[in-house]
């Protein structure tokens, strides 16, 4: 069972988080029959979505990540909300390129340079939207990047996802670890080193690591204290009544058109690729109560 756990650290100087997220990423590439590194990027995208989600403090607050550029995976596209749950889905699902000089899964490189856009829908008549550049767009630097540009909070981000030789999820988890305000050097220091001497997201889990011996691993001497543990998952909110209200907004002539060819049409989720069915008189009611 995926799970998020919520701490604290020398003494409420740090706050953090970590996560086991195995099986959201494998309903995420079964839902949308990823290829291992279009996986590997959209599951390090949900893994942080999932974090970062939980940060929120409404019930119906949502969060929307989108990694958009260059490269052939044509985008990412995560949302995630307040209680763990987060879906999402990348533009081009079957994409394919060498691995990297470390012989590794080169989401970099499918990604691509461009930017990051976090968008956080709070109930207020604006949502709040920021915008940065990718950097190395391996999603984790892009992360930290936009903690420190957009939010001035130093963090460090780390996620992983790690492939079977059948293309399964192996592993997938990862952690947020943040500088409050008033921390102290000494603790700045101490946590920097910690960060840049722990092995990978993947390796901790490899070793069975838990999302709580993450933390206690990357906090080391600085007492962790943790405060929640929350559920986390792939759920996708999507209905037939939703794609029917979606559909409403189409024009007139356009739903005649549809009508008119006197075939049952298919609508996907983007989100979770379930596919709803609606058949002509379906969509003759429809019609009949649009108001454009």
């Amino acid at each position: 069972m995926d799970y998020i756990v919520r701490a604290t650290a020398a003494n409420g100087q740090i706050r953090a988080f970590a996560i086991s997220s195995r099986e959201m990423v494998e309903t995420a590439r079964k839902n949308h029959n990823t290829s291992p590194v279009a996986t590997a990027a959209l599951g390090r995208l949900l893994t942080g979505g999932a974090m970062m989600g939980i940060m929120m403090k409404g019930e119906k607050d949502i969060l929307t990540l989108m990694m958009k550029g260059d490269g052939p995976i044509h985008g990412i596209t995560v949302t995630a909300d307040s209680k763990g749950n987060v879906k999402g889905y990348v533009g081009n699902p079957n994409v394919l390129i060498p691995a990297n000089y470390a012989g590794k899964l080169d989401v970099g490189a499918a990604i691509g340079y461009g930017t990051l856009t976090v968008i956080k829908d709070m109930g207020l008549k604006e949502p709040y939207c920021s915008q940065v550049p990718l950097g190395t767009s391996e999603v984790a630097e892009d992360l930290t990047y936009y903690f420190a540009a957009s939010e001035q909070i130093p963090s460090a981000v780390g996620l992983g996802v790690l492939m079977s030789k059948d293309n399964t999820v192996k592993q997938a988890g990862g952690f947020i670890v943040q500088l409050m305000p008033f921390a102290d050097e000494e603790v700045i220091s101490k946590l920097e080193e910690r960060v840049n001497n722990i092995s990978s997201v993947t390796d901790m889990l490899e070793k069975g690591m838990t999302p709580e011996d993450i933390l206690q691993e990357v906090m080391g001497d600085m007492e962790v204290q943790f405060t929640d543990k929350i559920p986390a998952g792939f759920v996708c909110n999507c209905s037939k009544e939703k794609i029917l209200k979606a559909l409403a907004g189409i024009s007139k002539k356009d739903m005649d058109d549809i009508i008119n060819d006197g075939k049952e049409i298919e609508v996907k989720c983007d989100f979770c690729n379930t596919t709803y069915k609606f058949d002509i008189e379906e969509l003759k009611t429809l019609r009949n109560i649009q108001k454009n």
